[in-house]
């Protein structure tokens, strides 16, 4: 049965379906909607929003809705300018309690119909369990919000530039809204009015101080070129990366320093043309061989994409280490569920936990969890900080 939600937020249950409004209780025979809300959570639930790799409405609704469903939205735009202007906070306030009810069956019922045209015209895409995992996980962080203040921040109110910086981030939002389908390579990017952790310098995570009692931070030794060495069939040293290509591949080089190592190494990583580094176990284009076809990249993860021969490559590694980290970042999210202790943000290769120290005798089990992932075991860097910037290594 087909159904639409009537607010994404958790506390907010309200479905359509059959033509009716329901609250509260939800039917049982529903199956398939548009996107994922937090207020509906079934295993069994299929997402036209997935089915299409994150198309809006409009670019896959049929040719005979197009007016209909323009004329819908425009009344829904009109909604939210309103409540913009006399300041309410959706994120305070159920959707369903707003607008009137003959606008939101309207509304849920042309959802319907573009939601079965979806599952009728597109397959059902190789990684989509893949990417509904995730962006439950990235629609839960989406409702978390921060805590973000001042407090030893002195040093950043030095400049004006600074100051204005800092001032900018205070007053905006305090969640993070991520972006799934944001990038080709499935690379997390966040929305516009997200708080700006992907992009914000590093000094100004000094702002971001965790809701528990720590921030603990989880990232791989150079990530990118472990999943290298992994879909190059090599096994993975157990210590740093470019210490390890200072003794191997670049041992006849004099007066190498671990530093130069590593330019020298990234330089032929991200250059098609360059031939300097490349030997057996970097076999760029025998890897090619077996990801690329017909150009087409198909990663690990069932991921494919679209991309030029001289992009192929980079587009391979970035992409599979991008999509290791969000999975391990699910199953890290399963063992701390009825936790205090959470997943306050994704950063790249970094999963940051806010911790709560009542959670201390899991802290190794989430390090071999994040540790062993899809490919391999790669090595693992972990730290922990009273704010986002100020992490110092742990041993464990």
């Amino acid at each position: 049965m087909y159904f639409q939600t009537l607010d994404d937020k958790k506390e907010c249950v309200g479905v359509y379906s059959n033509g009716h409004l329901e609250f509260g209780e939800i039917p049982e025979k529903i199956t398939r909607t548009w996107k994922y809300t937090g207020s509906v959570d079934k295993e069994e639930i299929e997402y036209a929003w997935l089915m299409c790799n994150g198309r809006d409405l409009k670019e896959v609704c049929p040719p005979e809705l197009t007016t209909e469903l323009e004329k819908i939205q425009s009344k829904f735009r009109a909604f939210m300018k309103a409540f913009d202007i006399a300041n309410v906070n959706l994120r305070e306030n159920c959707m369903f309690d707003l607008v009137p009810f003959d606008f939101l069956k309207q509304f849920c019922e042309i959802k319907n119909k573009i939601t079965e045209h979806v599952f009728e015209k597109y397959e059902k895409p190789q990684n989509y369990e893949f990417l509904s995992r995730s962006y439950k996980l990235l629609h839960k962080i989406s409702y978390q919000d921060l805590n973000v203040n001042v407090e030893g921040c002195r040093d950043l109110f030095l400049s004006s530039a600074d100051a204005r910086k800092v001032t900018a981030i205070l007053n905006g939002n305090k969640f993070i809204d991520y972006n799934l389908f944001g990038t080709v390579t499935g690379r997390l990017s966040t929305k516009s009015g997200s708080f700006p952790v992907l992009t914000m310098k590093k000094k100004f995570r000094k702002l971001l101080k965790p809701k528990n009692d720590w921030f603990i931070s989880l990232d791989y030794n150079s990530a990118e070129v472990r999943t290298l060495l992994s879909l190059s069939g090599q096994q993975q040293p157990d210590i740093d990366i470019h210490d390890w290509h200072c003794k191997t591949i670049f041992k006849d080089v004099a007066g190498l320093t671990r530093q130069k190592a590593k330019t020298m190494f990234f330089a032929w990583l991200y250059n098609p043309a360059s031939k300097k580094g490349d030997i057996d176990f970097y076999d760029r284009k025998k890897l090619l061989r077996h990801w690329y076809k017909n150009g087409v990249v198909k990663t690990p993860f069932g991921r494919q994409i679209k991309v030029t021969e001289n992009k192929a490559f980079n587009y391979l590694i970035q992409s599979t280490t991008a999509d290791l980290v969000i999975d391990r970042a699910v199953e890290i999210d399963v063992i701390l569920q009825d936790r205090k202790s959470f997943i306050s943000h994704i950063v790249h290769d970094e999963i940051v936990i806010d911790f709560n120290d009542e959670d201390r005798g899991i802290l190794q089990e989430i390090k071999k969890l994040f540790a062993k992932n899809k490919l391999d075991c790669y090595v693992v860097n972990m730290q922990a900080g009273k704010n986002y910037y100020e992490l110092k290594e742990m041993s464990i």
